[in-house]
């Protein structure tokens, strides 16, 4: 491993449980000490699955803070700090660094995009006002702007840039950027579905959702990959595929809120714009997770 290596193997996007009054911080509790004892070897908090973009200001930094506090240094806390206001994302990041996240995930800007020189400058900015070191978020479908490989190569330059978490779905510009930065950056699957794939090019890990909900089995992939037994992390990830799909049948954390809902961790609670899930594709997820022993 590199020496600024955040995590290998998996961090869960935890969800962030709510209900009509809040965020509802004994239930966020109880889900990162059992993320903790299955074995995940990270957790990022107030990511895209943990609704950081409905989260108020206040919001955010008091999910930050009490999560630093109740991971106690157990594994790397990686605060999500990504905005399409790059002051903002600088503050937050600040914020998130003295208060003792282990590492950022910064997403890419989002409605006002930008050109991928304003990618450069951008991330540059926000690397210079931490002091931890930054994972960098790539989901075009989610922002409308793809980080190009030949950018990677502008952003590994500076010190505080460590990763990239890719979630392009492009395997062959993944393939690209693993033959230009993949001596510089760890590269993590930000696509449950392509986890032992991104593995196989020298991938570090998985920023996953699935591991929401079986984060030991997500987990045992990724050591099973690392182990050399490359046959059987293939079998788990195809295994695992159709619960995958399941969760992401509508647009995420839509459906991964349902199902660590029904597991019996917190109430099925999400913020518009986003909506409960369709009656059809819940009970559709719930007979893959029944059939998978999960509840």
């Amino acid at each position: 491993m590199r020496q600024n290596t955040i995590f290998k193997g998996v961090a869960t996007a935890i969800v962030t449980p709510m209900t009509a009054d809040g965020v509802d911080y004994e239930a966020f509790g109880k889900l990162i000490d059992w993320q903790i004892e299955e074995g995940i070897n990270a957790l990022v908090i107030a990511g895209t699955t943990g609704e950081g973009s409905t989260l108020s200001d206040a919001e955010h930094r008091e999910v930050l803070k009490y999560a630093v506090e109740r991971i106690g240094g157990r594994v790397p806390c990686i605060a999500g700090t990504g905005s399409n206001d790059t002051a903002y994302a600088i503050d937050l990041t600040k914020y998130a660094c003295e208060i003792g996240c282990d590492a950022m995930l910064v997403v890419t800007p989002y409605y006002n995009k930008a050109t991928q020189k304003g990618l450069v400058a951008m991330y540059n900015a926000i690397a210079d006002a931490s002091t931890k070191p930054i994972i960098v978020y790539n989901v075009p479908s989610r922002t409308g702007v793809n980080i190009e490989p030949a950018t990677y190569v502008e952003l590994a330059k500076h010190p505080m840039i460590a990763a990239i978490k890719e979630a392009n779905s492009n395997i062959s510009k993944i393939v690209q950027a693993f033959s230009l930065v993949g001596d510089q950056l760890d590269i993590y699957s930000g696509n449950d579905d392509q986890i032992v794939p991104i593995l196989s090019m020298g991938g570090m890990g998985v920023i996953s959702v699935l591991s929401n909900v079986i984060p030991r089995q997500t987990v045992e992939m990724c050591d099973k990959y690392f182990a050399g037994d490359v046959a059987g992390a293939a079998a788990m990830q195809c295994e695992y595929l159709s619960l995958v799909n399941a969760l992401f049948c509508e647009v995420n954390p839509i459906p991964v809120k349902a199902a660590v809902a029904a597991m019996g961790y917190m109430e099925n609670y999400i913020r518009l714009p986003l909506t409960p899930m369709e009656p059809q594709n819940e009970e559709k997820m719930l007979e893959i997770m029944r059939a998978h022993g999960i509840i």
